[in-house]
């Protein structure tokens, strides 16, 4: 199974996105997610159409390429589907993006990572006291090969799939910046 567009079958639903109810018979998107009280096993977050293609537009994109539903105003979400792919943040790591903000430290070198800069997050755990759990750990493009030890042309070659955002310029940049 795999991201899914179908009628709600109740009213009993809440999108993900803007926390509304979805309606019964309701076009809805279900984004295909682990099932948190059953591992191993799949379960979908619903969202509005309209939310899905300003917060999922990668997913629902795929999910409209083969739905057999008919979509109404599905020029329409097409549209905002590409407005917003410009800003989608990826979700598998590692990725490489520009800095949003000047908050974030490099996990190897500790020092900042200034505002509109090229970084790379890495999957890592966070310890926030009682737990700990998976996040993004972000690192500068020269500090990769130090924090990981591994073949930089794979772990390249992962970046740039992953990442979304970047044009073909950029990612030179990016890869010229890691050796």
């Amino acid at each position: 199974m795999a991201h899914v567009i179908e009628a709600a079958k109740t009213g009993r639903a809440s999108c993900r996105t803007c926390k509304s109810p979805i309606a019964k018979g309701e076009l809805r998107f279900g984004e295909e997610v682990p099932n948190a009280f059953a591992p191993g096993e799949m379960t979908y977050f619903w969202h509005h159409l309209g939310c899905a293609a300003k917060k999922k537009p990668a997913a629902l994109k795929q999910a409209l390429e083969t739905t057999e539903q008919d979509i109404p105003n599905k020029e329409e979400l097409l549209q905002t589907i590409d407005a917003s792919a410009k800003t989608e943040k990826p979700t598998t790591f590692p990725y490489a993006e520009h800095a949003p903000t000047s908050r974030s430290s490099c996990v190897e070198c500790g020092e900042k990572i200034e505002k509109g800069e090229l970084r790379v997050a890495i999957e890592q755990e966070i310890s926030t006291g009682g737990f700990s759990r998976r996040g993004a750990g972000y690192l500068h493009p020269g500090c990769v090969a130090e924090h990981t030890d591994g073949d930089s042309e794979e772990l390249y070659s992962k970046i740039k799939a992953n990442s979304l955002n970047l044009n073909s310029s950029e990612l030179q940049a990016l890869q010229a910046q890691m050796q």
